[in-house]
């Protein structure tokens, strides 16, 4: 009985490990993303991007019709190479919630958009990962944008 309680702490043990690896390298490729975000680093955001990723946002206009807004990916690196030096892009993340269940993981971001310093919008990220050959890749990205009920005057 008391190998098998001992096998069984094993198995539990390494169970969490590897759950706890695995939040930790969905963290770091998300960061990584924001990375080459910020710094309009397109070999960094490309690094942790399957091809074809799916982008899409959500808004309700000032006329209160919700929108959703899907994009190839390669409009998103359009805008980052094509993004003017004088421009800011500041989106800071408030928190993650991480959750894996084997080689597919989701995590949920809220956070604050900044445009040269002065608070644009809010919202969340709802990423969708794909962990291909030991390396996690975001496959799909969605996003709400708001004004109202931001933590911001």
């Amino acid at each position: 009985m008391t190998r098998f309680i001992f096998y069984l702490f094993l198995l539990l043990t390494t169970v969490v490990l590897a759950q706890e690896d695995d939040n930790t390298k969905v963290k770091a490729t998300i960061d990584a993303f924001f990375e080459g975000f910020h710094k309009g680093d397109t070999m960094l955001l490309k690094s942790v991007m399957m091809d074809k990723m799916l982008l899409q946002t959500t808004y309700t206009t000032k006329e209160g019709t919700n929108v959703l807004v899907s994009e190839e990916s390669s409009k998103l690196m359009s805008a980052i190479v094509n993004r003017p030096n004088d421009q800011k892009w500041d989106e800071r993340l408030l928190n993650y919630n991480i959750q894996v269940d084997g080689i597919m993981a989701h995590v949920w971001t809220p956070y604050e958009f900044w445009f040269n310093d002065q608070f644009s919008h809010c919202g969340v990220n709802s990423f969708q990962l794909f962990k291909d050959n030991g390396h996690w890749k975001i496959i799909y990205l969605i996003d709400t944008r708001r004004q109202e009920g931001c933590n911001q005057p």
